[in-house]
This record gives C-alpha cells, sequence and structure tokens, in this order.
C-alpha cells in the first residue's frame, strides 16, 4: 500500500506491566508527507503508541517494549534517545509551552537542550522561519520576548508547533493538539497541518472522527492495543472492512 515508507512499525507490543499488553503486536507503514490518523476508544493504546516513536515511553518506571520502530530505516529504540526526539518532534494535548521562557526563547528551546550552539543570526533566522511557518510571526514579531503563556490557548499551541519544527524532525507527532482548543483555534490548526504537510510527515492521534475524515489520507483504528484496521482515510471511513472499526465510525461504541 505504502512505497518507501518513512516510518515502519514492525510487530511492536509495549507493556507497562509484565503479561499484559497496552500495545500489541502493530504492524504498518507511513508514507512520507501524509497525515495519518490514529483513531480508537480510550484506553486502546493510541497515546501509548504514539509516544513510543518518540521514545517518551521510557519515561515511565517497569515499561517494556519489544518489535522495531524504524525512522528512515534506523531502529529508533536502538538510537540515542535525544536524537529521536530532534527527528520525531511531539506536540501535546494540552499547549505547554515552556512558562519561564520568551516566544523567542520557546522557539529555540530543542537547540539549548541538544547542547547545540547557534549564532545570534542562526537563532533569529530559525525563529522568524518556525513561527512564519506557524502562521504566528505577525501576531508575536513586537512581543519576542514576552512570556509564551501570554499567549492565548490557540497561538500557544501554534508556538508549540513552531517549537517541534525548528529542529527540523523528519515526523511531526500530535496527540489530540486541538482537543483543548476552541472551534475557531482548532480550525487553524488543521488548516495549518496541512501546510506543514507538503513538507513534514504526520502522525497524529485524535478522538475527534470529523477532524480525521477533515484532514488525514490514512488513518488508523485501534481496539484494545491491537491495530484493527490500517487503511487511506476516505476509503475506512466509507467501506470499513472489520465490523469493529463499522460499529466505531458508527458511534455504537467508543
Amino acid at each position: 500500500m505504502i512505497e518507501n515508507p518513512i516510518l515502519q512499525l514492525k510487530d511492536v507490543c509495549i507493556s507497562y506491566t509484565p503479561g499484559k499488553n497496552a500495545v500489541n503486536g502493530v504492524n504498518a507503514k507511513i508514507g512520507k508527507n501524509n497525515i495519518t490518523a490514529i483513531m480508537g476508544p480510550s484506553g486502546c493504546g493510541k497515546s501509548t503508541l504514539l509516544r513510543a516513536i518518540n521514545r517518551m515511553h521510557e519515561l515511565y518506571p517497569d515499561i517494556q517494549i519489544t518489535g522495531e520502530i524504524l525512522l528512515d530505516n534506523q531502529n529508533i529504540l536502538k538510537m540515542n534517545p535525544m536524537e529521536v526526539r530532534r527527528m520525531a518532534g511531539m506536540v501535546f494535548q494540552r499547549p505547554n509551552p515552556f512558562p519561564t521562557m520568551s516566544i523567542y526563547d520557546n522557539v529555540i528551546a530543542g537547540y539549548k537542550l541538544n547542547g547545540i550552539r547557534l549564532s545570534k543570526k542562526e537563532k533569529d533566522e530559525i525563529v522568524e522561519t518556525c513561527l512564519t511557518n506557524v502562521g504566528l510571526w505577525n501576531e508575536v514579531k513586537d512581543s519576542l520576548y514576552k512570556k509564551g503563556t501570554f499567549l492565548s490557548g490557540g497561538q500557544q499551541q501554534r508556538l508549540c508547533i513552531a517549537r517541534a519544527l525548528a529542529l527540523k524532525p523528519e515526523v511531526l507527532l500530535m496527540d489530540e493538539p486541538t482537543s483543548a482548543l476552541d472551534p475557531i483555534a482548532t480550525n487553524r490548526i488543521e488548516e495549518l497541518l496541512l501546510e506543514l504537510k507538503k513538507e513534514f510527515t504526520i502522525v497524529i492521534v485524535t478522538h475527534n472522527m470529523s477532524q480525521a475524515a477533515r484532514i488525514s489520507d490514512y488513518s488508523m483504528f485501534m481496539y484494545l492495543g491491537e491495530l484493527i484496521e490500517y487503511d487511506q482515510t476516505q476509503t475506512m471511513f466509507t467501506t470499513p472492512k472489520d465490523k469493529r472499526t463499522e460499529e466505531y465510525l458508527t458511534g455504537q461504541f467508543g
């Protein structure tokens, strides 16, 4: 279905407690410059799977992961976690700009955390480019040294996306990035993602089926830790192959 995938999941199993998998045997290939939505009811393993692609799962004690996650044909489970987080940027459910940092410093925070030194000119260029890419530059260019928390919720989320983009990731991972936002801010983020996929590959966890239908090229449906169905979004929404997918999409559970 997908040739030359940028991201491959090979028999990925993740458990928080021995013998009980939160994610069970997931296999999938994710294509470049696509938006792929991961859907499913609460507790189905979608956020756990997404965080594993960024090695965030390691922040939890006792978590075990088996299988392979290949990004650009490199198994990220065997790489330096900081390098993985540069290649796979993460945006969370609630906007989380670093509260003590200015808007300017928030954008380039990844470079500081990774110990990468930049000249003032390089920093200025990265800040302007990334804030322009998320449609925020004109709104904040005169307030760059104010705290990021001074912005509205929608602006803060776009700032967090700019921060993730600054390190030029291969993949942008998003965990329900609009669930804390109002409809207007949500619409702006969705328009932004459609623009960003020209340059980036995006994987988005969402419980909002209409959002998946609006913006994603491919969709995964997960249930009880298993990948039940994975197809082009239009195909899955019109002719789902599995009864559980159909029941979820028609609101019979989840």
